[in-house]
């Protein structure tokens, strides 16, 4: 209980302070996204899992070090995937199946589940989600959620957002709440650009030779901006470092998810398979037949903010699943997997004998990743790029 008082406290602080106005549907996505009593025991709000101190993503370096699935508002429920960041993420197109890349793009969660169908974007119909998810804020209707959200003090945002009739009618107030909290979720507040690599972009800041090393290891030997792309759009658009396309990285499961160990959520137990965005496609009868080829992919998520977190004691996990504590760890994952055996009953250190093997194997990315001749200097100067990313950069401190 403690945990999540403090970390409510931490949500409320925000980084180093940016002046931003918000409009009417910006600052109503705002009091929504950090409001605690959407949650059947007023103690989870979007934020508890998506902080901006921690990058918009989990900020608990308890949870983190392990499982790193967050509890829900009920003791003892858990979702069975890392939170990604909820910072730009609401470009993301809904989603679709690209012919020209014979690949699936757009969509919100891990798995793309939030189609952009519903409420014609993605954010928006991930942002609602949560709320009535037994895993997560545990509301029991729609109905729950809106006499919450319209009893509360912000209550006359909605009209002045959305116009006299807000709060009328329960299943139109629920869309308005999703699309507002994506509205917020799309502002500069949330959206900053305004990382040391967004100054260097714009003539106000230089790399390191480190940094710098690191961003041309980025763009060409380490492979990464294939996916997540590091150029500026046609009209001089900051890059997202992502291209909202889906990916099996072959990480290892999380032997330490919860989402395990409660039968009650999960019948299946240990035996349990996350299958991704091909799990998802499954369940979608014109896309099932894209569902094999789709097993074990998860979104390639934007890099923005990836090294941010709320001291540099804490430990921040990557990965769908959380498997992986580090920057270096991955980055060495990306260079080595498909050099280093598969670990096995003898033992070895995990990234320096050998790696686990993936919990889905089918489908694996081995064009862009597993075998890239990176040393261990280049590593790290992938990892001081990386380190560029995260927003509130000030030039002198």
């Amino acid at each position: 209980m403690m945990r999540r008082v403090i970390a409510a406290m931490l949500v409320l602080m925000p980084m180093a302070s940016m002046a931003v106005e918000l409009s009417a549907k910006e600052q109503l996505g705002k009091r929504l996204f950090f409001d605690l009593n959407l949650s059947l025991n007023g103690n989870q709000s979007c934020a508890t899992c998506h902080a901006p101190e921690g990058g918009w993503t989990g900020p608990d370096d308890a949870i983190n070090r392990k499982g790193s699935v967050y509890e829900a508002s009920v003791a003892g429920r858990f979702g069975n995937r890392k939170p990604p960041s909820s910072a730009y993420a609401t470009a993301s197109p809904k989603l679709h199946y690209d012919a020209r890349i014979k690949g699936f793009v757009g969509g919100s969660f891990w798995d793309g589940r939030a189609t952009g169908e519903r409420l014609g974007s993605p954010a928006a119909d991930q942002a609602v989600g949560p709320f009535l998810n037994p895993l997560e804020q545990a509301l029991p209707d729609a109905a729950a959620l809106v006499a919450r959200a319209c009893g509360a003090d912000y209550a006359p945002l909605f009209k002045e957002a959305w116009g006299p009739q807000a709060c009328a009618d329960v299943d139109k107030t629920f869309d308005l709440i999703g699309l507002s909290i994506a509205a917020y979720e799309a502002s500069r507040e949330s959206n900053r650009f305004d990382s040391k690599f967004d100054a260097y972009l714009a003539g106000k800041a230089k790399l390191t030779p480190q940094e710098r090393a690191g961003l041309g290891l980025f763009e060409g030997k380490g492979k990464c901006a294939r996916c997540h792309i590091s150029k500026p759009g046609p009209g001089k658009q900051p890059p997202l470092f992502t291209d909202f396309t889906y990916d099996n990285i072959g990480v290892p499961r999380n032997p330490d998810n919860p989402f395990y160990y409660h039968r009650e959520t999960n019948p299946m137990g240990a035996a349990w398979v996350d299958l991704g965005l091909g799990g998802f496609l499954q369940t979608v009868p014109i896309y099932r037949v894209y569902a094999q080829a789709n097993l074990g992919k998860h979104k390639v998520p934007t890099l923005r903010n990836v090294a941010l977190k709320p001291a540099s004691e804490v430990v921040k996990a990557y990965g769908h699943n959380g498997y992986f504590k580090n920057l270096k760890d991955i980055v060495h994952f990306y260079n080595t997997r498909d050099i280093l055996p598969a670990c096995g009953e003898e033992g070895g250190k995990a990234g320096l004998d050998c790696w686990p093997l993936p919990e889905v194997a089918a489908n694996l990315n081995r064009a862009e990743m597993g075998r890239l001749g990176l040393t261990n200097a280049e590593e790290d100067a992938i990892v001081a790029f990386l380190e560029t990313l995260s927003d509130g950069y000030m030039p002198g401190k």
